[in-house]
Order: structure tokens, then sequence, then C-alpha cells
């Protein structure tokens, strides 16, 4: 498997090729070329052959790609058999809904607590996760391996936050505070998630068709 300098956009069609191919196998579909692919996700033929070339000679000429096993191989290059293990810091609407409704353990993370400082919370069980307060967070990332926290806390204490669990090890971050966080540590990863991007890009199609 090559993975040297794939570019983040090769990077991002992954979980849409991942997500497109569980439609595949839920709808019975054993094999498909890659241009049925291309026509099922409005991506040519050619630039999915050079995605996957990336990783690996993927499916057969003439035959196609086997849908349940390109699927595995998908899932398996986003790790999504790694079991991460992963809590949530922000119980309010927002973090609640992801806690809620989220389907953390189809894309491969365990989700093992939730933190918050309010004691309407505090104590609570939340989707079979247990919510404890702020001031026992030091203690359970010393008992507890955790490779992603979820951030949905205010954008005021957001970096701070994230550079107090950089220095207790945590390496990964899905940070829905709306702000950019970052780190000097080329090992520490962010997923910044932006609400008004997505829309403000509907937007830009509407009044651009």
């Amino acid at each position: 498997m090559r993975k040297e300098n794939i570019s983040d956009a090769v990077i991002r069609r992954l979980p849409r090729y991942y997500r497109q191919l569980t439609d595949l196998c839920n709808r019975g579909i054993v094999r498909i070329s890659s241009h049925s692919l291309g026509q099922e996700m409005n991506i040519t033929a050619s630039q999915i052959r050079q995605d996957f070339s990336c990783f690996g000679e993927f499916g057969q000429q003439g035959y196609g790609y086997n849908v349940e096993e390109l699927r595995a191989e998908i899932g398996h290059i986003l790790g999504v058999d790694n079991n991460h293990h992963l809590i949530m810091i922000g119980v309010g609407n927002l973090g609640h809904a992801l806690l809620q409704n989220f389907p953390f353990s189809q894309s491969g993370f365990t989700v093992d607590a939730a933190f918050d400082v309010s004691p309407a919370v505090i104590g609570t069980v939340v989707n079979n996760v247990p919510v404890y307060a702020m001031s026992e967070l030091d203690h359970f990332l010393q008992d507890h391996p955790v490779d992603v926290v979820v951030l949905t806390i205010p954008q005021s204490v957001a970096q701070d936050t994230a550079s107090h669990l950089i220095n207790l090890g945590v390496k990964g971050f899905w940070n829905f505070t709306n702000i950019e966080l970052s780190s000097q540590l080329p090992d520490v990863q962010f997923e910044n998630i932006h609400f008004a991007d997505s829309l403000l890009t509907l937007s830009y199609r509407i009044a651009n068709r």
C-alpha cells in the first residue's frame, strides 16, 4: 500500500467511496466497474482508478471491482476496523444530539465517556455514554487510552482545552467549536467542522445556478 504524498482531496473522497460501497452492498450488488461506480457518484472512472492506485491495485480488468471486498479494503484504509476510542467534551444541545444520534460505531469508534461543567448533565447517561464532570477528565485520560476527542464547547475555551488535552497525549480532535484549532506538534490532527461553510456553498450554488 502506497501512502506517501496522498493529497487531502483523495483522502476526503475515501469516505464517499466507503458510503457508496456500503449502499451497493445493501442493494445486493456483487461487482461494479469504475465507469458504473463513477456514474453512481458523479466522478469520472479515471479519477476513481487514479484514487485507488494511491493505495494499491484493486479490481480486475474486464471484471471490475468486487463490491464487498473493495468496501472492506477502503474501510481498512480508513481505519474503521481499528476500534478507536473517543470521548466528548461538551454535552449541550449539539453534543447531546451527536451522542444520541450519530452512528459512531459504524465508523469504527467506541464512545467511552463524555464530560461537561453543567450539574444538570453531570451524572447522567446519554445513549449508554456516562457524563462526568470536567474535573475528572485528567484522571480519566490517565487510565483510558483516547484516540479522538469531540469538542462541542464554547469558542472562548476551545484552544486552551485542546492544548491541555494535547499535553495529556491526545492526538485527534473532531472540532465543532467553529474556530480553527491548531498545534505545533505534527502528529496532532484536527478535523475542524464549520456548518456555515456547507450552507454558504449551497447559497452560492443557488445564487449562481
